[in-house]
């Protein structure tokens, strides 16, 4: 009788293993640094900046107030944020057409802290070669001392994060004051911690997973890539095959092409891919590969080049056009968006009018005969200024005003009601239901003018 084989277990996920990406050096990494820089001070030093006497950026949840520096943008204005959002959208899908994941490699802000957190870890655990030693040797004193002044910075950095980012929701001077002081909120304690924390957990230890596995722009960009895409490419017609070679021998006569096989692009790979397999999801465009391999050329004295910003078809020496219709397309939609947003923006008037019906009746005759429909108004003043406004109506012939109030006063940033009553003679109206209009302008101000209609009731005809 024939024995059954033994059972055979085989995991289904394989055990994460760290990267420990190399330094890269040159035009790119150059660019990398001046990117992160500017985008991590711009983050930090924005909370800083005053305008007008307040924080330019701040976006003030209690109070429903968002000030951009000297626009200051009510949840009425919520239009311009999803214009917003479009705008943001149709950049990714023109940038990401045009040369693939250059929002990976510079921008995201995963990118940014890693990069951060990255510089952090070279500072204190030394080069590649150096951590990949220390992480294999078994704990010592030196060992844990270095790796607890890691993580400390690192939880320091992230904190500073989290505070920050709450800066941008509890002005920056007063969230200080009350830390000093041991007094903050629960919500801003909670947000501090929870950002810091995301912080700490995405780009200190989970890093590249999040962009393979977390990230869902990895998994559709392929959908906006086609074959004359700017992407990092390796040119294999030129490059393969393989091989290590010494300096002064001649590639030619060893059938070799000029990739010699030094694995450098792989070691600075943030992703731990190796781009001479091909374009992958999980590169980021970061351009480091580019960067080591040109060094490698420029020491072989062979032209740089072989890893580069190309096409597929200029890669396998087919035409290859940057400008054709989806970009051509794309770049129109963009533009066109964009130039609405901001004339939309530009035209926005800091006061907004609703006019409500009293519905506890349909209408009232009063003692002279005349047909009466009463309003509730609520008028926003978002302006900066307090403002002395004056109301007018028109629509039906003789149609009389009544309020309560000599005069209509709004303070900057508030929501006033008025009760007003509208009177007209049962003869001027042609039917049941009338169109009657509201104009509300500022007596000091005459940009700011607002209109609103409404519906005047009377008898059935």
């Amino acid at each position: 009788m024939k024995t059954a084989d033994p059972p055979v277990q085989q995991a289904l996920y394989a055990k994460h293993e760290k990267i420990y990406p190399r330094q890269a050096h040159g035009r790119y990494a150059k660019l990398r640094v001046a990117s992160l820089l500017l985008l991590l001070g711009t983050f930090y030093g924005m909370p800083l900046l005053r305008w007008d006497g307040h924080q330019a950026v701040l976006f003030d949840l209690p109070a429903r107030k968002f000030y951009i520096f000297g626009l200051t943008l009510w949840p009425q204005d919520f239009v311009y944020l999803a214009g917003l959002l479009i705008v943001a959208a149709l950049s990714l899908f023109f940038f990401t057409a045009l040369a693939g994941r250059i929002w990976c490699g510079y921008a995201c802000p995963q990118t940014v802290w890693t990069e951060a957190y990255i510089w952090i870890e070279r500072k204190i655990e030394g080069s590649r070669s150096q951590q990949m030693k220390r992480d294999k040797a078994p704990w010592s004193w030196d060992k844990l001392r270095i790796k607890t002044v890691k993580q400390i910075l690192w939880l320091s950095f992230s904190l500073w994060t989290g505070f920050t980012f709450v800066g941008f929701f509890t002005p920056i001077d007063e969230l200080a004051g009350k830390f000093v002081a041991f007094n903050l909120g629960p919500w801003e304690t909670f947000w501090i911690f929870f950002y810091g924390f995301a912080t700490y957990g995405n780009a200190g230890w989970m890093r590249e997973q999040v962009c393979e596995y977390m990230c869902p722009y990895a998994r559709f960009q392929s959908a906006m890539f086609d074959t004359d895409t700017l992407v990092v490419a390796y040119d294999d017609l030129r490059g393969e095959p393989r091989g290590s070679r010494k300096r002064s021998a001649d590639k030619a006569d060893a059938g070799l092409g000029d990739c010699v096989d030094c694995t450098l692009c792989y070691q600075v790979c943030p992703t731990g891919i190796d781009i001479r397999d091909g374009l992958q999801y999980e590169c980021i465009a970061c351009s480091a590969c580019i960067d080591v391999c040109d060094g490698v050329m420029d020491k072989l004295g062979y032209d740089r080049g072989l890893i580069r910003y190309s096409t597929e078809n200029a890669i396998q020496n087919k035409p290859s056009k940057i400008l054709r219709p989806r970009i051509i397309v794309y770049a129109i939609i963009l533009a066109i968006a964009t130039t609405t947003l901001f004339y939309n923006l530009s035209q926005r008037i800091a006061l907004d009018l609703d006019v409500i019906r009293d519905r506890n009746q349909l209408y009232r005759e009063t003692n002279e005969g005349l047909i009466e429909n009463v309003y509730t108004l609520k008028i926003l003043n978002m302006d900066e200024s307090p403002h002395l406004f004056l109301l007018s109506v028109e629509g039906i012939t003789g149609l009389e005003l009544l309020t309560d109030v000599d005069s209509i006063y709004v303070k900057a940033g508030t929501v006033s009601e008025l009760i007003v009553r509208l009177r007209a003679d049962e003869a001027n109206l042609d039917k049941q239901s009338a169109s009657v209009s509201f104009t509300l302008q500022a007596q000091d101000a005459n940009h700011l003018i607002a209109e609103e209609e409404a519906r005047f009731l009377g008898p059935r005809k």
